[in-house]
């Protein structure tokens, strides 16, 4: 009874989570539009965001009727529940809708906040994080409301069976992991193909100024900021909060907890609710601060509410778990993990701190020396946060009782360490989503003219943004680590479960003399740098697409330059929409097929080995290119900010070129790889029935 209280309790968190970020909405727009002209551009970069999202649910929409109709023939066949194919358009919706609603709020924010960083820096900051707070809110509201929705139908409308109910709910996750792989990958090609593109040739070549309105692809650029880094990071958002606690869930049925086990990552998730609404009535700063302010404001929220959560996680475990309070110390260590990997962040990526200080320095011998030196940097601050995850992991093994013979309770304990380092996502995701709010804020300043103190403090917002973004990334890529962890042994169970319905018994050899284990771990640990390249090679194709376009209008418009004549941009807006529809459907696929293709043809032991070499270098990879990306940026804004010779000087024209080869890396490629490693995982157990059917019976 204390758990079904807990899991009504998670209801109550999500319609609060979503109270609050309406109320949050209305506040943002009340915030007076400034300027005609402001309003004009604002709402150019709104119909753009529209547009493309329209036409990317449109296709992916016909894809998830197919994997629909592909899983109700399953179905039929007796591979899958009917509950399958419907957990699995429900999941996809509400990633899909996460996001949507995070765009729609930026663009109606930016140009509100451009005019209040016009009045003053604190007065920017506010509107820029209450409009991300939207995003972050609705993110875990929606994600609990789903949660609540399915347990509740599952148990008192059909009355399954606990282990029943949370192997149904995990299906969910695969339609939430393509809709934000679809959404990542798609919105990063747009973003990036327009980012480079107007970088390239307007600042570099042309030598104008970043956001000048003379750039016909400028635009694009600000539609980017919203459709890849706003829409596209709520669906990734979305779909790690709740993989990392239904895969929790599911552990505690195997563990034995029964319906407190499944309660407590719900109850966990609701509180810190809770907790990060709280924390975000602390953040404000004060006129002209530094980035070490701007963070401390920021970072003054987020401790406040994981400090929160500390403490009603240790009511939490002893109202539905009193004998085993070691489980506290396995969400302490998720939590202060998620803390470390955010400081080591920090460090790598902020102007504040000496590695991106030096990389700006390294601009003074040319473009090759910044991207060799950013590459270093990536590589450099991969250590920090696998040395983070290996000990939250053995933490939280160990202190779960996962040493004295009770293995599920142990994996259990890292599961819910991956919750407690996702638990206060609703104030953790505000901190991001507010930096490409600010990055438009400051485009729509330079377009309509304000005075430059306004882009200076535009510009300090979006510097800090770039660093908050890189945190949230590797939250989500630190929280994606131990919870493919919970997935794998999902899929072991689910292997074993249907061979014994079938009076067949399969044993698992996972030795690395097994030749099926190898090539699977080949497998697995080659498929994300096959996932990069693909996504490199698409923003990299619509780049060039992007500046030959805008190459020719400066060439073909007469005054263009000379500010006597428009741009045509919707063209370039356009080219990206196509570009992003049409190149993201390749990596989008292979994380879909490889692992149901390994399955049936190597097996189940196989799958396991990919899931292992994925998650490992999957893991590396994406925190080498997300820091890497996060520094290149920076190293540019802090030569803006008058270091180094400033804005036009040589120094900058290098960093500008790091900077176009960092924005694929930590707004593409990086953050999409945290996706596809529970897509992977997910997929597999979704078609674990078919693997089993052609190897077991």
């Amino acid at each position: 009874m204390v758990g079904f209280t807990a899991i009504l309790f998670t209801g109550i968190g999500a319609l609060l989570a979503l109270a609050f970020s309406l109320w949050k909405y209305f506040s943002v727009q009340k915030q007076p539009e400034g300027t005609p002209e402001m309003a004009r551009i604002s709402r150019s970069i709104s119909e753009g965001a529209n547009a493309y999202l329209k036409r990317q649910y449109g296709g992916v929409g016909l894809f998830m009727a197919v994997v629909f109709l592909l899983m109700a023939f399953l179905a039929v066949g007796g591979m899958l529940t009917w509950f399958t194919p419907f957990a699995f358009i429900t999941g996809a919706f509400f990633s899909g809708l996460s996001g949507f609603i995070g765009m729609k709020t930026a663009t109606m924010a930016n140009c509100r906040t451009a005019n209040a960083a016009s009045k003053s820096l604190n007065g920017g900051l506010r509107v820029a994080f209450d409009a991300g707070s939207v995003m972050g809110f609705t993110v875990v509201g929606l994600g609990l409301l789903d949660l609540t929705l399915w347990y509740f139908l599952l148990n008192n409308v059909f009355h399954l069976e606990l282990n029943e109910i949370t192997a149904n709910m995990l299906t969910f996750g695969m339609g939430a992991s393509s809709m934000a792989l679809f959404a990542r990958v798609g919105g990063g090609i747009f973003t990036k193909a327009a980012d480079v593109g107007a970088d390239l040739v307007g600042k570099v070549e042309a030598g104008i100024p970043e956001d000048d309105p003379r750039n016909p692809a400028v635009i694009a650029d600000n539609v980017g900021d919203n459709v890849g880094d706003v829409a596209g990071m709520g669906a990734d958002l979305y779909e790690s909060y709740v993989g990392s606690i239904i895969s929790t869930a599911a552990l505690g049925v195997a563990a034995g907890y029964g319906e407190n086990g499944v309660a407590l990552p719900l109850l966990l998730a609701a509180l810190g609710v809770v907790a990060s609404i709280a924390g975000t009535f602390f953040v404000k700063t004060k006129e002209s601060a530094s980035q070490k302010n701007l963070l401390k404001a920021l970072r003054t929220g987020t401790y406040i509410s994981a400090g929160l959560v500390l403490l009603i996680a240790l009511i939490a475990v002893r109202l539905l778990l009193p004998s085993h309070s070691g489980i506290y110390w396995s969400i302490l260590s998720g939590l202060i993990a998620g803390v470390l990997i955010g400081a080591i962040t920090e460090y790598y990526t902020s102007d504040s701190y000496k590695p991106t200080q030096h990389l700006a320095d390294s601009s003074q011998t040319g473009a090759s020396t910044i991207v060799i030196n950013g590459l270093s940097l990536g590589m450099l601050s991969t250590l920090g946060p696998v040395i983070v995850v290996c000990a939250a992991v053995l933490i939280a093994f160990y202190c779960a009782r996962g040493a004295d013979g009770n293995f599920y309770q142990g994996l259990y304990g890292i599961g819910i360490s991956a919750v407690g380092m996702l638990s206060t996502l609703g104030i953790t995701l505000a901190t991001d989503a507010y930096g490409p709010i600010a990055d438009n804020a400051g485009g729509i300043a330079e377009m309509t003219g304000l005075p430059p103190e306004v882009r200076e403090r535009t510009d300090a917002l979006d510097s800090l943004g770039n660093t908050t973004a890189a945190t949230g990334k590797g939250f989500a890529i630190g929280s994606a680590a131990l919870t493919a962890l919970a997935l794998m042994v999902s899929y072991i169970n689910k292997v074993e479960t249907i061979s014994a319905a079938s009076q067949s018994t399969f044993v698992f050899n996972l030795s690395l003399t097994n030749p099926s284990v190898l090539v699977g771990l080949f497998i697995g640990g080659v498929l994300p740098f096959l996932f990069a390249a693909l996504t490199m090679s698409a923003v990299g194709k619509a780049a060039q697409a992007i500046v030959m376009e805008v190459r020719r209008q400066f060439h073909e418009i007469t005054g263009l330059l000379e500010g006597q004549a428009e741009p045509d941009y919707r063209t370039c807006v356009d080219m990206c929409t196509r570009s992003a529809q049409k190149l993201m459907i390749a990596p989008t696929l292979i994380a879909m097929i490889i692992p149901v293709l390994v399955g049936l043809i190597l097996g189940p032991d196989a799958v396991v080995a990919l899931l292992a070499g994925n998650t490992v270098t999957g893991f590396v990879l994406a925190i080498m290119m997300s820091n890497a990306g996060g520094a290149w940026d920076n190293a540019k804004k802090y030569i803006e900010a008058g270091h180094l010779g400033g804005k036009g000087s040589d120094n900058h024209k290098a960093a500008v070129v790091g900077d176009t080869v960092g924005d694929p890396f930590k707004d593409t490629s990086g953050p999409s790889i945290n996706i596809l490693i529970k897509l992977c995982s997910t997929v597999s157990i979704v078609f674990a029935g078919l693997t089993v059917a052609i190897h077991i019976l």
